[in-house]
């Protein structure tokens, strides 16, 4: 059986985008969506956008752990696939901070030499984008061990400092900033990463696709067609770049409620998850916490984009733009304690795409194993219900019930038929009109 396709053989439905409401993205993207005619090329074409962006949000962070280490808005991502599956869509992004690279250097060959490589990110301040739509760019080069930078990318996805030394000279970029976004075939994805044990693994984020794109006539009108949306969406970008750019530091909060939820989520949604694949997997349950936070603020910062105010006239050089030039500031949106906040749309957003996700990275994690059977466990509709009771609080209202099950994928009717058949089997009880508690029948 192909492995790949063996792999994503489960009752749950992997797709990611059909579950987000077009309207409930932020407005910049929403007609570059409108481009894709499949589920999988909309899933192809989101991932890829909200890597592209992150590549152009420089001077926004969020604090994570008890260290408040800062994060970025830099994600790294492979989207693995067979021939003609569509990854072509994917090259979009590139488009979107085509402006931006026009303006400052951005984007960075992944044919590029280690030394290659440092010399300009470093010249970039440490901020970089790599868009390869065949991962065999880089593998290819990296058979070289003047050129395998890949312990860079993995020191990038946690934005640790980069060093280069020499008997003459010695450098260390502080804090990279690169977002990745590759494309490729299984073969090339685990050439990449080759083991499951490689610290990269947990730290790139994995989207499998098996569909196969029908062939169609995609003609389009010129005030419609790709072409316009995207100049008009790299615009936008650019836009939101510029304002970024001029800023103080800015720092992104989750609400105390949505941290506690990311937490309490990770923690009850995936333990057998984790027994069912090894303890290697946890690395990559632990890190999806950041991977869900940075995606709810790469959403919130370009749904708010209008409001991002910049400082001066003109774009200062790369050379002159470090992290400690300005003090931390914060932004003003007049929500939560006059601060740049996540809203509930968007963490509920990012945490679905996060829940999607991590089952694209288990079944690319019994790949790598070369296992033979299916490779993602699978869900049954009974350990589903399970999942979203568990995360229910004690006493509960509909609109609790309705906000866990779209993180999940799920939609209102099933939530809602899942509690009809909660109440006849005597594990909720109903109190009043919309208002619900858990029995000891639920333990």
């Amino acid at each position: 059986m192909n492995t790949l396709h063996s792999a994503m053989e489960a009752d749950q439905d992997l797709h990611i985008a059909k579950h987000i409401e077009p309207e409930n993205l932020p407005a910049m993207i929403q007609p570059v969506m409108a481009l894709a005619q499949s589920d999988a090329e909309r899933d192809m074409l989101l991932m890829s956008l909200l890597t592209a962006a992150g590549s152009c949000m420089p001077n926004l962070y969020f604090r994570y752990g008890l260290t408040g280490k800062k994060y970025y808005a830099s994600l790294q991502c492979f989207i693995v696939g067979s021939a003609a599956c569509g990854k072509g869509i994917a090259n979009l992004a590139l488009e979107l901070v085509g402006k931006v690279h026009e303006s400052l250097p951005l984007v960075i060959a992944g044919d590029s030499s280690y030394a290659g490589f440092y010399k300009q990110l470093a010249s970039q301040a440490g901020r970089g984008y790599i868009h390869e739509s065949e991962g065999s760019v880089i593998t290819d080069v990296w058979r070289s061990s003047v050129a395998n930078y890949n312990t860079a990318l993995r020191k990038a996805a946690e934005h640790e400092p980069i060093t280069r030394n020499r008997a003459n000279s010695s450098s260390s970029i502080a804090r990279p900033q690169l977002s990745v976004l590759l494309t490729g075939t299984f073969g090339q994805y685990k050439a990449l990463v080759p083991s499951i044990e490689n610290g990269y693994f947990s730290r790139l984020l994995t989207l499998i696709v098996n569909d196969q794109q029908a062939f169609s006539h995609r003609y389009v009108e010129a005030e419609t067609g790709s072409n316009s949306v995207m100049i008009r969406a790299a615009e936008q970008m650019y836009g939101l770049f510029e304002r970024l750019y001029k800023s103080h530091p800015i720092e992104f909060l989750l609400t105390n409620e949505q941290r506690s939820r990311l937490g309490h989520h990770l923690e009850t949604a995936y333990p057998a998850l984790m027994q069912a694949l090894g303890v290697n997997f946890h690395s990559v349950v632990l890190r999806m916490a950041v991977h869900i936070e940075r995606i709810a603020m790469i959403l919130t910062a370009m749904r708010h984009s209008a409001l991002i105010r910049g400082e001066g006239d003109e774009l200062k050089s790369p050379h002159t733009m470090r992290e400690n030039e300005h003090t931390d500031s914060r932004m003003t949106f007049g929500k939560i304690n006059d601060a740049f906040v996540c809203s509930d749309e968007d963490y509920q957003t990012a945490e679905m795409i996060g829940n999607k996700l991590i089952l694209h990275m288990a079944a690319a994690y019994r790949m790598i194993k070369g296992a033979e059977e299916v490779s993602v466990p699978k869900v049954q509709p009974l350990d589903q219900r399970k999942m979203l009771l568990s995360l229910l609080p004690e006493e509960f209202e509909v609109q609790n019930l309705v906000t866990e099950a779209k993180a999940q994928g799920l939609s209102y009717r099933t939530a809602t038929r899942w509690n009809e058949g909660w109440l006849e089997e005597g594990v909720v009880v109903k109190i009043r009109h919309g208002v619900y508690r858990k029995s000891s029948a639920s333990a």
